[in-house]
Order: structure tokens, then C-alpha cells, then sequence
């Protein structure tokens, strides 16, 4: 705070002794303590512990759950026939240097990742589903699935023998997919995983607001000089 003097603390102080320029450094050293004083409550109010509930954490858990681009990212070089390499202790997908043995062509690996990006999304995942909905849905997909592929397989580019070959495998892994996206939202237990998360949270935020400020570090609070004359104004400034 700006310490302030009528004319008739000043008369006072002169009147017990003090000079001037006593006065003046009186004033400057309370000024100073307060700042200090602000200073370090303001810290204590801003400063929290670390916990694994906090709001980052959480925000970043909730983001895990529901991230999906990797699991298709990966799906997408997997039907591309990618190959995975190591450079500088880092996974790298790199294109198949036998470009001739993969089983899908561009427009292949496009159609199916179409189909993968209707039913593995949040929207599934949040969804909810009881059992007997969901072997009804998958037989009706697994279907649908085997149909297209065996349909179009040559569009596809299935169109050796030995590529032919890889078609039930190709069948079974995308309806696993899709299988996996729908057995997270089984009676709704994605969902209710993330509303738990969240109320974990706001029960952690409204406990910790209401909290004490604690002095951090254990610093003390350096008392006022004893021969400083604003300490004797009636408690004015003490």
C-alpha cells in the first residue's frame, strides 16, 4: 500500500524526535514490507501441488480415450501393406518395397477405410449398446463387409491368386475393428467411464478451492523494524 501522512502525523513525529528524513524512510520501509508481503500471499494462492487428478491430466486422459486418428492411421498402413522400421529409436512406417505383393490397391485400401471411419468414431463409442444390439449389428456388418469385398475384389486389387488369399484374413481383422469400437460402448460403459472422470475432477476442483493458502517453501514473513516510528501511531500502520 502507498503510505499517506496528514500534517498531523508528521507534526506528531517531528514533535517525538524525527526528523525528516526519518519520516521519509519510515514510509519507504512499510511500502516495501507490504509489497513483499502481496507478493508472497499471491504466490501461495497460485501455487498448487502436482496431482493426478488435475484438470490437465484428466483433459488429456479423457482426449486418450476418445483419440481414435492413431488406431486408423495404423489400420490404413496395415492395408497398404506398409512395413514398420526403427530410425533413431523411433517407429516409422515406411512404403513396401514390394509394392506388387500388396493384397489392396489405393482404391481398395480407400473403400475400406471409409467403412471403418463410419462405425469406429466417437459417436459409436459413446453410444450405448446392449449385447443382443450389438451381434445383431455385427452380423448384419460382417456381411455387408464380405460382400463388398467380394464384389469388387479386383477394383480392389485382389487380382492374383495369391492376393486372394489374404481375403478372409482382411474380413476378420475389420469386422474385430468395428467389433472393438462397439464392445467399448456396451451398456454404455465408455460413457459412463468418462462421466466418472469428470466427476472425479470437479469433486477434486471444488475440495481444492476451498483450501488454505499455505506459505510455500516455509518462507516467514520478516516482522517490521522495532525502531521504525510507524509501528507507535496508534497501530496505524502496524
Amino acid at each position: 500500500m502507498v503510505v499517506k501522512l496528514t500534517y498531523e502525523d508528521v507534526k506528531e513525529l517531528k514533535s517525538k524526535g524525527y526528523s525528516e528524513d526519518q519520516i521519509n524512510k519510515a514510509m519507504a520501509e512499510i511500502e516495501n514490507e507490504d509489497l513483499q508481503q502481496s507478493t508472497t500471499t499471491t504466490t501461495a494462492g497460485s501455487k498448487t501441488s502436482p496431482s493426478a487428478f488435475s484438470s490437465g491430466r484428466m483433459d488429456d486422459m479423457a482426449r486418450y480415450q476418445l483419440e481414435l486418428n492413431d488406431l486408423l492411421e495404423q489400420t490404413e498402413h496395415v492395408l497398404k501393406g506398409d512395413i514398420i522400421e526403427i530410425k533413431d529409436k523411433v517407429k516409422v512406417w515406411i512404403d513396401n518395397p514390394h509394392p506388387e505383393k500388396n493384397p489392396l490397391n489405393k482404391e481398395g485400401v480407400r473403400k475400406i477405410m471409409l467403412e471403418l471411419q463410419t462405425y469406429i468414431n466417437r459417436h459409436i463409442i459413446l453410444g450405448d449398446y446392449n449385447e443382443k444390439d450389438i451381434n445383431m449389428i455385427m452380423k448384419s456388418y460382417g456381411k455387408k463387409f464380405s460382400n463388398l469385398l467380394f464384389m469388387k475384389y479386383e477394383e480392389m486389387g485382389m487380382d492374383t491368386e495369391e492376393k486372394r488369399q489374404e481375403y478372409a484374413s482382411i474380413v476378420m481383422n475389420v469386422v474385430n475393428l468395428v467389433y472393438a469400437s462397439y464392445s467399448r460402448a456396451k451398456e454404455g460403459g465408455e460413457r459412463r467411464s468418462l462421466r466418472e472422470m469428470i466427476n472425479i475432477q470437479q469433486t477434486h476442483q471444488s475440495q481444492g478451492s476451498g483450501m488454505p493458502m499455505q506459505n510455500p517453501m516455509g518462507m516467514q514473513q520478516k516482522p517490521r523494524g522495532v525502531l521504525n516510528p510507524m509501528r507507535y501511531m496508534g497501530g496505524k500502520y502496524v
